[in-house]
């Protein structure tokens, strides 16, 4: 018995000793799975906060600037909140009711701002210039009664001053008496100066220094009229009358003869009618917003300081009517000059907010993205295109009938330009464009892709930079050299270096083609574009890189970062038109807001079928041929000058 109860004793042990084991790997395995549900939890934590941060930044690039939120929504979820913190602010009323009456109304609506009414001018410390308008057919042959003035803004260096359209009444004694009034009767300001009678004593004449007398658009003065002019201020054009024209005054007008009628000289035409604001003024406006990038608001502060009140609502409408009529015009007749003779257009877009229509709707929306195109035509013209969207259909009609050169990127939108025509536009185009296009690349995109695949030191990737650089710096020593001696440089030094690239990138491609990651991509860019990249060798006018669209599209990325969004579709497409002229005329080396300032006073006076004439590339030409103290005036008349001899564009 005793050897069967050591072995039992021994087996006993032995388990106890397993068991032992057993629970401290037991213990063991739990103190690590609770170490993995720790670590897991972190994980998921974290995982949830850069959610959330991927969903911040998802909305601030693609959906709103702005932090907004629905505050009716907030109400509804913290009722009972905010009603307590209302009570805390003793804004509830108690049940002694002993709080005034309507506190328990939270609150009161802020008021409706009620209009105020036209602008007077008069009431405004501003420097003033005076222009008189008088009738050249009635002027010497019948009686001045009077005159009417209306008051308008212009914009000097020196800041906003005021002008003073003087408009000469007479009587005339062919029919009983009426006293007509038409649209822009009323003015821009709302002001008419009363009539003094012909006696009444009067020691100011409206002729006096500083004031531009000019005759009002009619037919041409008599032979009897007065036709001599005389200069007494620098730049104004005086016409002398046979009788100086009364101040304004507050003595009533008495009542005219039976059997005449008074006649009031008309308002010179301007391009915007029965607005406040001059030529001048609205050029300054435009090119502080598209040249400048300053916001309307901002403006509106600038001339509040001024003691001038514009609200940014009118120069908005302003803007989106000037930028209408430029486009329908001008910008119209300088696009059809580019797609008909321009050698390569280089084109590029960037995105743009547009602030959602008001529906009546509560709920607020958020922006959506709209592009602006860029298209440069060679070193004539440069247009910005506004677009709701960024597809290949807008791309088509953008350049739609257009043969030649067009340098882009290599996005995806821009391949129906070069697909055969039985290949291009969707289904439902009827319209096949027929044009024949020849893709330019843009080594600077390439570039790029390689200078991301060195940020991790990539020795392919330097190498690759290293080859570029070399190109670029061969073909800047003669980039001011004639364009046959350009392509001739290119074939003979140029053309190796390429080559060379082209070989060593395809080498390395198949080394890393089977890999993910920046060198693939940028070496499969190279192989996959090599025929446009290679295309500058066929004319030494087209250029390496595509910069120069970038740089124009700066004039959007810089202006969008204060004003922020667009208005609508409409505003979109004025600004893009007016954002057009200003382009060419930096690119013309002309002053925007004096090309601006000359185009809108000459507008309403110019041909139709000559808008040619009025674009940048033609404007110091056209300018010479102008009365140069006629284009000073703010108002008056404008004698257009025959068009220049005509001749064939070069080819580009």
């Amino acid at each position: 018995m005793s050897v069967l109860d050591d072995a039992i004793s021994l087996d006993d042990d032995v388990l106890r000793a397993r068991v032992r084991a057993l629970e401290a790997e037991l213990v063991a395995s739990k103190r690590q799975a609770d170490e993995l549900r720790d670590e897991r939890d972190r994980l998921r934590e974290a995982y949830r906060h850069l959610q959330l941060e991927l969903e911040l930044q998802r909305r601030r690039l693609y959906v709103a600037k702005a932090e907004r939120v629905d505050t009716a929504q907030l109400d509804l979820e913290f009722a009972a909140t905010l009603a307590e913190l209302d009570e805390l602010a003793g804004l509830l009323a108690s049940d002694d009711d002993t709080t005034p009456d309507g506190a328990g109304a939270g609150p009161e609506p802020k008021p409706k701002r009620r209009p105020t009414g036209r602008r007077t001018l008069r009431e405004v410390e501003l420097p003033e210039e005076r222009v008189v308008v008088i009738n050249p057919v009635l002027d010497g042959r019948v009686e001045r009664i009077g005159a009417e003035e209306t008051c308008q803004l212009g914009w000097r260096p020196g800041g906003s001053i005021r002008i003073v359209t003087v408009r000469i009444k007479y009587r005339s004694e062919d029919e009983p008496t009426t006293e007509p009034t038409t649209a822009s009767d009323e003015g821009a300001s709302g002001e008419t100066a009363p009539v003094r009678p012909p006696s009444a004593p009067t020691s100011t004449d409206a002729t006096a220094e500083g004031a531009v007398v000019v005759p009002s658009p009619a037919p041409v003065r008599p032979p009897s009229a007065p036709t001599s002019t005389d200069a007494t201020a620098e730049g104004a054009v005086i016409v002398p009358s046979p009788a100086p024209v009364p101040p304004p005054s507050t003595v009533p007008r008495p009542a005219a003869p039976t059997g005449s009628r008074i006649v009031i000289a008309p308002v010179p035409p301007q391009i915007l009618l029965r607005s406040i604001a001059t030529c001048s003024l609205l050029a300054h406006i435009a090119s502080d917003k598209f040249c400048d990038g300053l916001p309307l608001y901002r403006q509106e502060d600038r001339f509040a300081r001024q003691g001038v009140r514009i609200d940014r609502g009118s120069m908005s409408r302003w803007l989106e009517e000037l930028g209408a009529i430029m486009g329908s015009s001008v910008v119209h007749a300088m696009r059809a000059d580019a797609l008909a003779h321009a050698f390569c257009l280089a084109t590029d877009a960037t995105g743009v907010l547009v602030q959602p229509l008001r529906d009546g709707n509560a709920v607020r929306r958020a922006c959506r993205r709209a592009h602006f195109f860029v298209q440069i035509a060679d070193a004539d013209h440069v247009f910005f295109e506004y677009t709701p969207k960024e597809t290949s259909a807008v791309v088509g009609e953008l350049f739609r009938d257009f043969t030649g050169y067009v340098q882009a990127d290599a996005k995806s939108v821009y391949d129906i330009l070069f697909r055969p025509p039985d290949q291009r536009g969707p289904p439902d185009d009827v319209e096949v464009d027929r044009a024949v296009r020849h893709e330019v690349g843009c080594w600077s995109h390439l570039r790029t892709k390689l200078w991301e695949a060195a940020i991790t030191k990539d020795v392919v990737a330097r190498e690759g930079l290293a080859r570029i650089r070399r190109i670029f710096e061969l073909d800047r020593t003669w980039r001011d050299r004639p364009p046959v001696e350009i392509k001739a440089l290119r074939d003979l030094h140029l053309r190796p270096h390429v080559d060379a690239f082209f070989a060593w990138a395809g080498v390395e491609y198949e080394k890393v083609k089977a890999q993910r990651g920046f060198l693939r991509t940028a070496l499969g860019y190279a192989q996959r574009q090599r025929g446009p990249l290679t295309r500058f060798f066929d004319d030494g006018r087209l250029k390496l890189t595509n910069n120069h669209s970038e740089r124009e599209l700066r004039r959007v990325a810089v202006g969008r970062k204060a004003w922020l969004f667009i208005g609508s579709d409409d505003h979109g497409q004025a600004a893009g038109n007016l954002l057009t002229l200003i382009a060419s005329a930096r690119l013309h080396r002309l002053d925007p807001e004096a090309y601006l300032r000359d185009v809108f006073r000459v507008f309403p006076h110019w041909p139709r079928d000559r808008y040619l004439e009025l674009c940048p590339r033609d404007w110091r030409a056209t300018r010479a041929r102008l009365d140069p103290a006629q284009l000073k005036a703010e108002l008056g008349p404008l004698d257009v000058p025959p068009p220049a001899p005509s001749e064939q564009p070069a080819a580009r």
